[in-house]
């Protein structure tokens, strides 16, 4: 199912992933998240995307995990035994970390949401560094709707991004976070009028960032994710260790050469991880 259930492509840097579940309204199948997860690990391991859109047909994001398909893997799982449930825990962490390489991807993650957003979709667009949404865009912690709770990263990053109180409204009842209060709130970046016009504002910035130094945009998202959790003076003694492990004098020379030269620079691409490329074809079946 994952193989149709998403497009991928790569143009000068820019990755461009594309639900394409349209028939269900994107509904994420276990089996999709955990190919979305292992693209972008293999991203990661090849060193050449410098930044990531994602995106998706039809007219809303994602309604949401397959249902039908959960309700079999909970099954299987066997939850009312002591080992079911510690298998469970098992099972979920490896889903948590299908989202969390996102955060922790060395390039930006770029989110264009159109329509509705809702559930795992929304741990999903919360693992994203930025948001860009259509007017008509809303977000919903749909898993308080149906007798559960988000597991997958909402409760652990939507109150880093909005109000505590706010982020405990909406999850506690499960109501339509709309776009423009999403901007409001700045968990949107910007609106955007329609799916079209998204797209190429979401593109756009990706493919500025894509033109920066890849080794300063890396070192800047790891002291971004540090700060958020740490302190001032944590996140400065962080700094020094980033800085010194980051910065590229080529880089900094080619930059400064290409703003004299009124010219676009031309920075090389990440070093790949070797053992990490042995591992492509694996993380992509």
């Amino acid at each position: 199912m994952s193989q149709c259930a998403f497009t991928l492509s790569h143009e000068n840097g820019v990755s461009h992933l594309v639900l394409n579940r349209p028939e269900v309204m994107n509904a994420l199948s276990l089996d999709t998240l955990h190919a979305i997860g292992g693209e972008v690990r293999a991203m990661v391991a090849t060193g050449n995307t410098r930044a990531l859109v994602i995106s998706s047909t039809g007219k809303h994001f994602s309604s949401g995990i397959d249902l039908q398909q959960l309700s079999g893997a909970f099954d299987a799982l066997e939850l009312d035994d002591p080992r079911g449930r510690f298998r469970f825990q098992r099972w979920l962490a490896g889903f948590m970390d299908d989202l969390d390489i996102m955060a922790k991807a060395p390039f930006p993650v770029i989110a264009a949401i159109h329509g509705g957003c809702l559930g795992v979709a929304f741990d999903l667009v919360l693992a994203c560094d930025m948001r860009y949404s259509t007017s008509d865009a809303f977000f919903v912690v749909q898993e308080i709707n149906i007798g559960t709770m988000p597991d997958m990263g909402t409760l652990q990053r939507l109150p880093k991004l909005i109000p505590d109180g706010i982020a405990r409204e909406y999850a506690l009842t499960g109501r339509r976070l709309l776009a423009a209060r999403a901007r409001e709130l700045g968990l949107v970046n910007d609106t955007f009028a329609d799916a079209h016009a998204l797209l190429d504002g979401a593109m756009a910035v990706a493919h500025e960032i894509a033109a920066r130094s890849p080794l300063a945009v890396a070192g800047c998202k790891a002291a971004l994710n540090f700060a958020r959790d740490h302190s001032v003076d944590e996140g400065l003694a962080q700094q020094r260790l980033v800085q010194a492990a980051f910065v590229s004098l080529a880089d900094i020379g080619e930059a400064m050469a290409a703003m004299q030269g009124k010219r676009p620079a031309n920075f090389a691409d990440c070093h790949p991880d070797l053992q990490g490329l042995r591992s492509v074809h694996q993380l992509r079946q």
